[in-house]
């Protein structure tokens, strides 16, 4: 007869905090004051999150390729809000060079010298096939693949994540991530927000290109926010379904006729909290139609009418069972990164150390 199975939690280890409460409201005041770094700013969610924390107090930093939209959409929010620390900048997210510019202008024009939180929201809905449905048999070889929805939904947000880590740690002011944290009192913070979306948990079929591309904004996430701690960088993430906005076409409006679509208030309203929020660590939203539920007694949510008992909901928990239950590899490891953590004066040796443990498994 085998061992008894013991389940083995990391949560306390990665300081995640406790899964969300929806029902406890959240003060948007909390984020006035803090410098937002926003790609893909001047248009879609990305606006919408502009116009939002603008209108509670805080700094934008619009960043987006598109000049002509961008410098509007500063222009109107400043107008609208009467918040004079909006800015625009120019960027292209896949390439290096663009945003590392873009880091360093957002941090000199921030009121306090440093960055609070980045939003990594720039992304296109390219539909671009992985295969070519018009292939000629004859040809010598194929003609090569546009991977543009990777180079903009991936690399751009891996370049966007990179800087951010190295810049949120310098944030002036600012201290390590805890869920301890009082957002009412912490004005400084150390906040990445990543963008995903529902083929993040799950494949739209037509889009494969799309589909890895937010499925590696999904690992990434789910990856940084057991790691982070060792710049003191909370990271928590969105996944919208398919919402009512002008990037959804006709076709895709048609199939998804009867089933319901998101709205974007809903969307800006999770990002929000979790930007509001600074004691929410490592968590990701999921947002979808609003619908009444009802919570079953072992846990489980089912749907149910518009006149029975209930609550109206549009957001829930992704992956949040991660690190609730974990295999012996990344308890260790884990603890190798708490180690780290607690030993900064002993960084040279564990740089070492992880170099050894690095070699020893890839080669």
């Amino acid at each position: 007869m085998g061992e008894e199975y013991t389940k083995t939690s990391c949560v306390a280890s990665i300081k995640q905090s406790p899964p969300v409460d929806f029902s406890k409201p959240f003060d948007i005041d909390w984020v006035e004051g803090k410098h937002i770094l926003v790609t893909g700013g001047a248009s879609g969610f990305g606006y919408g999150f502009c116009q939002k924390w603008a209108q509670a107090g805080a700094s934008i930093i619009i960043a987006d390729i598109n000049t002509k939209a961008g410098s509007q959409a500063a222009i109107n929010l400043k107008k609208e809000t009467g918040n004079e620390n909006i800015h625009f900048f120019h960027c292209d997210v896949t390439d290096w060079q663009s945003q590392a510019a873009l880091f360093k202008e957002a941090a000199r024009l921030s009121p306090h010298g440093g960055i609070d939180c980045v939003v990594a929201n720039a992304g296109i809905a390219g539909k671009e096939p992985l295969h070519d449905r018009n292939k000629r048999l004859d040809a010598a070889e194929p003609k090569e693949p546009n991977l543009a929805v990777i180079n903009v939904n991936l690399v751009g947000v891996l370049y966007t994540t990179y800087l951010a880590l190295w810049w949120l740690e310098k944030n002036p002011g600012s201290k390590p991530c805890s869920p301890e944290t009082d957002p009412a009192a912490n004005k400084r913070d150390r906040h990445i927000l990543l963008v995903g979306s529902i083929a993040s948990l799950g494949p739209i079929v037509s889009q494969p290109l799309y589909g890895v591309s937010k499925h590696g904004v999904l690992g990434l996430f789910r990856t940084l926010r057991a790691s982070a701690m060792l710049e003191g960088v909370r990271v928590n993430a969105i996944f919208p379904y398919f919402i009512e906005t002008p990037i959804l076409d006709a076709g895709a409006r048609a199939v998804l006729a009867g089933g319901g679509m998101g709205k974007p208030e809903d969307v800006v309203d999770a990002a929000s909290r979790l930007v509001a929020d600074s004691s929410i660590l490592g968590r990701g939203l999921c947002i979808g139609p609003k619908c009444k539920v009802k919570q079953q007694a072992d846990g489980e949510w089912i749907v149910v009418s518009k006149e029975s008992a209930g609550e109206e909901r549009a957001i829930w928990e992704a992956y949040a069972d991660d690190f609730e239950d974990t295999e012996l590899f990344t308890q260790r490891l884990i603890k190798v990164l708490n180690g780290v953590v607690g030993m900064r004066g002993w960084i040279g040796m564990f740089k070492d150390l992880y170099g050894a443990i690095k070699y020893g498994i890839f080669g």
